[in-house]
C-alpha cells in the first residue's frame, strides 16, 4: 500500500522554507526611513552644502515616491556651525530621540570624523560628502561609514600633480587650521615631494577669518612660485580676493584653489577666477545625465549644484536603493549592499565601494574660463582632463584601515 505525505506536514514545510529565503530583519525600524542632512548652512561652507544639500536629498526621496513599498521617507537638515561638539550632540539626538537611521553630509572633517564616531558606537550609517580628510576611510575607517564625494588625496593629485608638472615646482601652504586642511596640506605636500618639487613653508589660520594680509605676505616673502590654498568655501573665496589686491598673481606667483568648487567660482566672478585650476568629481555641464539633474536643482533652489550637493543626492539616492534591495533599514544588511552595488547615476559613472567605504569615481580637472569665453551664468569652467578613480583615490590595502585585511 502506497503511503501519501501529510499535506498539512508539506505545506508546513513550504512555509518554513519561504520564510528562510526571506531577508533577515525584513521589516523597517519606526515605521519610516529618516534621513539626516548635517552641514554648514550659515557659516563658510554653507553655499557649497548648506540647505542646498538639504534639497537635493530630497530630491532622491522623490525619486522614490517618497516611501519603499509602504513605508514613507523622511529627510530632516540641521546646521553643525563647523563645531565638533555641536554636530555630536544633534546626531546624538537624531538617533536616541529623533529615530534619524543616517546621517550624510558633513561638511567639515573634525565634525565628520566626530559623528562617524558616534555612528559606529550607535550603529548607524554615515555617508559623507562634505567632509575631506583621508582619515574617513584610513585609521578612522568604519564598517557603516562610506566617504562619497572626493577627498584630499585625490584633490592633491589632481590639482596639485597639474601644477607642479606645469613648472610649480615650489610651494608655500596656507592651512585652514582643522583636520581638512592638515590632510590636504600633507597629501598635496606627497605630491609635490614624489614629483621633484619642494615646500617652502606653511601658515595656518583659523576657519572664518577675515583678515589674511598678515599670512599672506608671508606667503609672497617666501618666493614660492605656488601658493596652495588648502581651504575651502568663503576661506578661499576671501584669500583669492585679498591675494589679488597684495598683487601675488600678478608679481609672477599662482594660486592653487586647492578645494575650489563652482560654487566658489560663481562667488568670486570670472573676473577674479580666471584661469584657476580646480578639481571636482562631478560638474554639471559634463554629460546629458549631470546637466539634466542641474536642470531639476535649479529649478528648485536657483543655482547649479555643488560637487557636494550633487554627491549628497547620489548619497541619499544609492542608500535608498540600498535600503530596496535589502528588504530592511538595518544597519548591516544596508552597509552590506551599499559595499555591493554599483554606483550609476548623475553624479557618478560606474563608481564602486571599496572595502573602506571610500566611493571611487573619476575626477576632474577643470580650469575656470575667461568672461570672454563664458556664454551663461553658469558656463564657468572647462575640463582639462580625467583622473581614473582608481588613480585619484587611494587603493583601500594602503588607506590604513584596520578593517581590510
Amino acid at each position: 500500500m502506497t503511503r501519501f505525505p501529510n499535506t498539512a506536514c508539506l505545506m508546513m514545510t513550504a512555509a518554513t522554507a519561504a520564510l528562510l529565503t526571506l531577508p533577515a530583519h525584513a521589516e523597517m525600524s519606526d515605521g519610516k526611513i529618516k534621513i539626516g542632512v548635517l552641514n554648514d548652512q550659515t557659516g563658510v561652507y554653507s553655499a557649497l552644502g548648506g540647505t542646498g544639500s538639504l534639497e537635493a536629498a530630497k530630491m532622491a526621496a522623490e525619486e522614490f515616491g517618497g516611501k519603499i513599498g509602504d513605508t514613507p521617507i523622511e529627510v530632516v537638515g540641521a546646521d553643525h556651525q563647523n563645531k565638533a561638539d555641536i554636530g555630536s550632540n544633534i546626531a546624538r539626538q537624531w538617533y536616541d530621540r529623533d529615530q534619524v537611521d543616517a546621517i550624510m553630509d558633513l561638511t567639515t572633517s573634525s565634525v565628520a570624523l566626530a559623528v562617524q564616531a558616534i555612528s559606529v558606537e550607535k550603529k548607524k550609517i554615515t555617508m559623507i560628502t562634505g567632509g575631506g580628510t583621508t582619515e574617513l576611510t584610513g585609521k578612522a575607517c568604519s564598517p557603516y561609514g562610506f566617504h562619497w564625494a572626493y577627498d584630499t588625496h585625490a584633490l592633491a593629485v589632481s590639482t596639485g600633480g597639474a601644477l607642479v608638472e606645469a613648472g610649480g615646482d615650489s610651494w608655500f601652504f596656507l592651512t585652514a587650521d582643522y583636520a581638512f586642511g592638515y590632510s590636504l596640506e600633507e597629501n598635496t605636500t606627497k605630491t609635490v615631494d614624489a614629483k621633484g618639487g619642494k615646500v617652502l613653508g606653511t601658515v595656518r589660520f583659523p576657519i572664518g577669518a577675515t583678515d589674511y594680509s598678515a599670512f599672506l605676505l608671508q606667503a609672497q616673502a617666501s618666493g614660492a612660485k605656488v601658493v596652495g590654498l588648502a581651504s575651502a568655501g568663503m576661506d578661499t573665496q576671501n584669500q583669492i580676493k585679498q591675494a589679488a589686491e597684495f598683487g601675488i598673481t600678478a608679481g609672477g606667483q599662482n594660486l592653487a584653489g586647492l578645494l575650489l568648487m563652482i560654487t566658489d567660482v560663481h562667488g568670486l566672478g570670472l573676473e577674479a577666477a580666471q584661469g584657476l585650476y580646480l578639481t571636482e568629481s562631478y560638474y554639471w555641464d559634463r554629460n546629458d545625465a549631470s546637466r539634466e539633474f542641474a536642470a531639476k536643482y535649479e529649478a528648485r533652489t536657483g543655482a547649479k549644484p555643488s560637487m557636494v550637493q550633487a554627491a549628497t543626492y547620489s548619497a541619499a539616492r544609492q542608500y535608498l536603493k540600498a535600503v530596496e534591495a535589502a528588504g530592511t533599514d538595518e544597519t548591516e544588511a544596508v552597509a552590506a549592499k551599499l559595499h555591493e552595488m554599483p554606483v550609476q547615476d548623475a553624479f557618478a559613472e560606474n563608481g564602486k565601494v571599496q572595502a573602506n567605504g571610500r566611493m571611487v569615481s573619476d575626477v576632474y580637472l577643470m580650469q575656470v574660463k575667461t568672461p570672454a569665453e563664458s556664454t551663461g551664468e553658469w558656463d564657468l569652467a572647462k575640463i582639462i582632463s580625467t583622473t581614473p578613480g582608481d588613480v585619484a583615490y587611494l587603493p583601500a590595502a594602503e588607506s590604513g584601515c584596520p578593517l581590510v585585511k
